[in-house]
């Protein structure tokens, strides 16, 4: 693939417009772009009536790292870490320049908050969980999302996941994080380093649990720490929860596994809790019906006395 990429402008594809690779020849019709990035631009595109998602850069080594990842997720068998890389290939644009692109799979659903909205608040955790068995294989492989936000994140429709769409900021465990979004970074908030390990993964997605319930976002003002933690006081009203998200921006929480954990513990105990709930009003309110029954019965009985005998 052609590295020189200093002279070369930024590629902007157009509604309409035909991709064909030059080493694999195939196809791709643009429909529209569905996002942008430090790295390329997604588009929509239809390859053989199927919807892909095609990303195309003038960064070939770039492409050619988030394809090795895509590979490398792909090797998880039984799991669907990020999008299924489809193709890899260049192509020529018309002002002569050659560009990078990979085609993965396109996963159509809902965005997060749009899926929140319309189905309340009490799903967010079950997606949660999930969303952390996968974030956990990740980590198992040696990488960390790196950015992390509600952008690169979808709601699927069938089956109903959270899944992840871009993996552009991943980054071997070890190294500095090469792409994120201040909002859900760590060290803008003061609460930690760059460097890719699972917490900083875990922190991002405290942050996207808030943005849930700030959607504006907030500012981090002269002590981040505590706007954080006020932000998640005033938001959240179970204090499991409250206390799993103040674990996970402080860092206590340093695997994604242990959230996954929290949260299982932590809907096996609602159940019961409701369980008991209903155990005990039933046992309540049978002696009541049990009353109303007889005096039906007896009520019948003499209604029928009154008017036959």
């Amino acid at each position: 693939m052609n590295t020189e990429t200093s002279k070369k402008p930024n590629v902007n594809l157009i509604k309409g417009q035909t991709i064909k690779g030059k080493w694999h020849h195939h196809s791709y019709y643009v429909i529209r772009k569905l996002g942008s990035g430090a790295i390329g631009t997604v588009y929509l595109c239809v390859h053989h009536n199927q919807q892909v998602a095609l990303k195309v850069s003038k960064q070939s080594t770039s492409i050619s790292s988030e394809v090795n990842v895509l590979k490398g997720l792909k090797k998880v068998q039984g799991h669907h870490l990020g999008p299924s890389l489809i193709d890899v290939d260049d192509f020529i644009a018309p002002n002569g320049h050659v560009y990078a692109f990979y085609v993965m799979e396109y996963i159509s659903g809902d965005s997060l908050p749009d899926f929140i909205r319309r189905n309340g608040q009490d799903r967010l955790f079950t997606l949660l969980m999930g969303f952390v068995k996968d974030l956990d294989m990740l980590h198992r492989q040696g990488y960390v999302f790196g950015d992390l936000k509600l952008d690169n994140l979808i709601v699927s429709r069938n089956p109903v996941r959270l899944r992840w769409v871009d993996v552009g900021g991943t980054t071997l465990i070890g190294r500095s994080i090469k792409e994120y979004t201040e909002f859900y970074d760590r060290a803008y908030w003061q609460m930690g380093t760059r460097r890719a390990e699972p917490s900083y993964d875990l922190f991002a997605l405290a942050m996207v649990v808030l943005r849930i319930y700030y959607p504006n976002g907030f500012t981090k003002g002269s002590n981040p720490k505590k706007i954080l933690q006020q932000k998640i006081n005033l938001a959240i009203s179970s204090p499991s929860i409250k206390q799993l998200l103040l674990k996970m921006i402080s860092g206590e929480i340093t695997e994604a596994n242990q959230v996954k954990d929290f949260l299982v513990h932590y809907f096996t105990r609602e159940k019961r809790k409701r369980r008991g709930a209903t155990k005990r009003n039933d046992e309540h309110y049978y002696p009541l019906l049990e009353i109303l029954s007889i005096l039906t019965i007896s009520g019948g009985c003499y209604l029928y006395m009154t008017l036959f005998m």
